[in-house]
């Protein structure tokens, strides 16, 4: 018989974001619990036999309650009898005494019968009449085991669909520190019609295509260097064992880097009508006159929100110290104002060239403001 399932891996629950605003870490910590509610949605319109997720489930080994009983509950909720899921204990969260994955846990006991725990080295599971999953389980946070090669051989006259679970890093990044590596033959000699693995968090096809070694990705991008992330895998197996395998986008942000140098690149990034999903990592590079910063200001506010304001970017992360007043011909913009006032600018002027050269410069631009405010 044929047999569909969707692949995932590398949700990493409970993973912190320190480098973003509190409101905003609270957020991207809560959408990797959300978007597992979506993947249960991609199984149920390819009608999948069965959810793999390979690894890395949690970010780490004993997270906190409110992580593991958040998944528990979705599971509760979205997992079907008549389609198992199988949860792998990745590096970031290995099968450890007192850890998540510990059959006393309460997140353990809080799982219907048809969620399955890979807790052997020997895992295997029936899928359906002619389909079967071989799985082994990453037991501590660093290891040199090729956990696929460990995985049972075809034997002779075999003739079952046969799908591999396991969680290692990637074998063809340039630099990349090796950890349960997995080898690029491993389907081919273990005899897998499909090989099913986490840890990259990237969406990667490895051939030979006819009996593929995946990476789903994560289903939520967890940094602006991730490489195609946010999807899952849909995978077809037919009765002659050929793979088909679909990306599927499931995740709510998109992250992206921009660096803006001028205040026509700046109007151009504000004007776009797709950022209320993009986590924005934004710099500013630029050097302009008091009435061009001023309306950069205004669009980085734009683009930042309030609390009475929406913002445009749905989360914002900028960088801003590279925006630079242009004071070189700021005395004409004060040349009918009282000598008091362009004494101060004066003064301010001189100040430029010291130690406080930034503070002089955002002196000059509020004088302006205020200046224009009272006009």
């Amino acid at each position: 018989m044929a047999l569909t399932f969707v692949h995932t891996a590398d949700w990493h629950l409970g993973m912190r974001f320190r480098s973003f605003r509190e409101e905003h870490e609270l957020e991207l910590m809560r959408a990797r619990l959300e978007v597992i509610d979506r993947i249960f949605g991609v199984a149920d319109s390819s009608l999948a036999d069965a959810v793999l997720c390979a690894g890395d489930l949690f970010d780490g080994p004993r997270p906190d309650a409110q992580w593991s009983e958040g998944l528990a509950a979705v599971l509760k909720k979205r997992a079907s009898p008549k389609r198992p899921v199988f949860l792998l204990p990745g590096n970031h969260d290995p099968l450890l005494t007192d850890s998540v994955w510990d059959p006393a846990s309460a997140f353990r006991k809080q799982l219907p019968e048809h969620v399955h725990v890979v807790d052997r080295d020997d895992f295997t599971f029936t899928l359906k009449e002619g389909a079967v999953l071989c799985a082994a389980p990453c037991r501590s946070s660093a290891g040199q085991k090729d956990l696929a090669l460990a995985l049972p051989a075809r034997a002779d006259g075999d003739e079952r669909i046969r799908v591999g679970l396991v969680h290692g890093s990637t074998f063809d990044l340039k630099d990349f520190q090796t950890n349960f590596p997995i080898s690029p033959e491993a389907a081919v000699q273990r005899g897998f019609d499909y090989l099913a693995i986490g840890d990259t968090h990237g969406f990667r096809v490895f051939p030979p295509l006819e009996k593929p070694t995946v990476y789903p990705g994560a289903p939520e991008p967890t940094s602006f260097s991730d490489e195609e992330p946010g999807h899952v895998a849909v995978v077809f197996i037919s009765q002659r064992r050929k793979v088909t395998v679909t990306k599927e986008r499931v995740a709510k942000w998109r992250w992206e880097s921009v660096r803006v140098e001028s205040l026509a690149e700046l109007r151009e990034l504000a004007a776009r009508t797709d950022l209320s999903q993009r986590v924005l990592e934004l710099c500013v590079v630029a050097c302009l006159p008091a009435t061009e910063y001023e309306e950069a200001e205004r669009l980085l506010r734009e683009l930042a929100g309030s609390e009475a304001v929406r913002p445009k970017a749905g989360i914002l992360k900028l960088d801003r110290t590279g925006l630079t007043l242009d004071t070189r011909d700021i005395d004409a913009l004060f040349a009918d104002l009282p000598e008091a006032v362009r004494a101060t600018v004066r003064r301010l002027r001189e100040l430029e060239e010291g130690e406080e050269g930034e503070t002089a410069r955002r002196a000059i631009y509020h004088l302006y403001s205020l200046v224009r405010k009272v006009a």
